[in-house]
């Protein structure tokens, strides 16, 4: 599968980029370090990435979790990732889940890219709800949210532990089909 938009496509994860995620996620370590923990850790070193991205590949064809890479056309360079996950088979129901490379940030690709897979989880994973949980002050991660139709559900009581720190209360967003 690849979807295009714009100066971008999506395409599934391969083992092949290896090398390309460990490039990205080392580059973008401290806006990751938050909110993408295990992802991160899981790619410090190319002999770590090659075993995610290999561990990745084989859910993606299981279907178990897909991860999803946004590349720039021109230089087929990594701008960033978009996980469905949580899949909830008997709601019809994942989570996204994205970071974008700090080079990209504000250029509003990932709200595009989440729209193309919005559209494509709906149409071809015959998926019927969609959605994001993110905390209230990561206003890009609200913004891709709103931007794409997504509305506030609940506040999630203690939804997430970041590496190191007090549990944090999480805002659930939800897009039906």
């Amino acid at each position: 599968m690849l979807l295009n938009f714009q100066s971008y496509y999506i395409t599934p994860i391969q083992e092949i980029d290896a090398w390309a995620l460990c490039n990205f996620m080392v580059a973008n370590e401290d806006r990751f370090k938050l909110y993408m923990p295990k992802t991160l850790e899981q790619n410090l070193t190319p002999g770590l990435s090659k075993i995610f991205a290999a561990k990745k590949a084989k859910e993606y064809k299981l279907a178990t979790e897909l991860l999803f890479l946004v590349k720039e056309k021109e230089s087929d360079a990594l701008v960033g990732l978009v996980y469905l996950k949580n899949f909830d088979r008997n709601k019809r129901e994942a989570e996204f889940a994205y970071c974008v490379s700090y080079q990209f940030k504000g250029k509003s690709v990932i709200a595009q890219a989440v729209k193309e897979l919005c559209c494509y989880s709906f149409g071809e994973l015959n998926l019927n709800s969609l959605v994001i949980i993110t905390h209230k002050t990561n206003k890009a991660s609200v913004t891709i949210a709103e931007t794409n139709g997504f509305i506030w559900q609940k506040t999630l009581i203690n939804e997430f532990t970041p590496v190191g720190s007090l549990p944090l209360d999480m805002e659930l967003y939800k897009l039906n089909r």
